[in-house]
């Protein structure tokens, strides 16, 4: 397995794609199985002129991607600025890009045979991305999905996806590939618990009335009570809610958790309404995000990667971070590219700043926000 990354900021199209792919390709004369390519929005009206300047100068046998709001190259985040990403891949095994849409209720275009692991690449207002996780994760087997929705369209009908030759307006574009082993994805949440965990006894669809047979907002003020200055104002300026993913343990750690925003309370019952729905016999948690927890939750998702894959080698790594992280959460730039590449030891990194991310927590796909979504690429088993 081998990969390899290559970033222009040349501001005429064709350029700045022949000369990221060329970066990329070095002095590798095999065909690279895959293309990832990431465009910033000065290029939206010339998409094309990138994909055939990808494909020229690389001659990959697939090729996926899209125009985002930023985008990641090596250790830099590009924002605001003229740029493109290209990640090349040589990679074992099937690999297979593929076009999805979604039309009256069915997703067409998907991979028959569910392959090990998939990165997909969705456009915001055509694809209801949330939908086909909760019908991917009632499949066994289940295949992991890594990947966001792109942020380079102002509304319907302006995202541009990157498949193969073409370019195109709605749907997902995607890459299966059929050894699970050689791709490890990490989920980033970029928060951390407080408190203690309660159990659900009492909820209604996206509203949680009961925890531990008390109302929720009596639990947040008891936390309040509790807590530093410093974790005060953090819970001020968002409360949040991690719903355990797997109810079999006994301990709950950074990462056991599935983590949502509340969006509504109601100071006569001290019900709260969360962004997702949860059951009544779940265990939930309440955490607190800011840039120092942010780093902290990179940091060990990285470290344990590291130390659970031994001796197997990375190859390269694909990004996808939201768009409220980079300049709007860190104070340094090219905070997240930065971190990974340096935990990484400098395997080949690209990415996008997402409207949305994919990732697994657990054995489950989860529609994630604030997240660092990774798919790392490591030598099989």
């Amino acid at each position: 397995m081998r990969a390899s990354t290559g970033l222009s900021q040349i501001e005429e199209a064709r350029a700045a794609a022949v000369g990221a792919a060329l970066e990329a390709r070095g002095t590798i004369e095999d065909r690279p199985d895959l293309a990832v390519v990431f465009a910033s929005p000065h290029f939206a009206r010339r998409a094309d002129v990138i994909v055939d300047g990808v494909r020229e100068a690389a001659n990959p046998r697939g090729l996926v991607g899209c125009i985002a709001e930023a985008v990641v190259g090596g250790d830099r985040e590009v924002e605001a600025e003229p740029a493109v990403s290209v990640w090349l891949g040589w990679l074992p095994g099937e690999v297979r890009t593929f076009r999805s849409t979604f039309s009256e209720g069915t997703f067409s275009g998907w991979p028959e045979e569910p392959p090990g692991c998939i990165v997909l690449i969705c456009d915001p207002y055509s694809y209801p991305a949330d939908g086909l996780l909760e019908h991917l994760n009632g499949l066994s087997p289940r295949a992991a999905v890594i990947g966001g929705f792109a942020s380079g369209g102002g509304g319907p009908g302006q995202t541009r996806l990157f498949f193969d030759g073409e370019v195109v307006d709605s749907g997902a574009v995607g890459v299966a590939i059929g050894d699970a082993s050689s791709v490890v994805p990490l989920v980033s949440q970029g928060c951390r618990p407080i408190g203690a965990s309660f159990t659900i006894t009492k909820a209604e669809r996206n509203v949680i009335h009961e925890l531990g047979g008390r109302p929720p907002m009596e639990r947040v003020r008891e936390l309040y009570e509790g807590l530093d200055t410093g974790d005060r104002a953090l819970l001020s300026q968002g409360l949040l809610v991690g719903r355990v993913v797997d109810e079999y343990q006994t301990d709950f750690e950074p990462g056991d958790f599935v983590v949502r925003g509340v969006i509504g309370a109601d100071p006569e019952s001290g019900s709260l309404a969360i962004a997702d729905v949860p059951a009544v016999g779940e265990t939930v948690q309440f955490h607190v995000r800011d840039a120092r927890s942010a780093d902290a939750d990179l940091d060990r998702m990285l470290t344990q990667a590291r130390t659970k894959l031994g001796g197997r080698q990375i190859a390269g790594a694909l990004l996808f971070t939201c768009n409220g992280r980079g300049a709007r959460m860190f104070e340094t730039p090219d905070h997240d590219a930065r971190l990974i590449s340096d935990r990484l030891e400098g395997a080949p990194l690209a990415g996008f700043f997402a409207a949305g991310e994919l990732g697994p927590i657990g054995d489950k796909n989860f529609l994630h926000s604030f997240t660092a979504s990774l798919a790392l690429f490591v030598d099989p088993d």
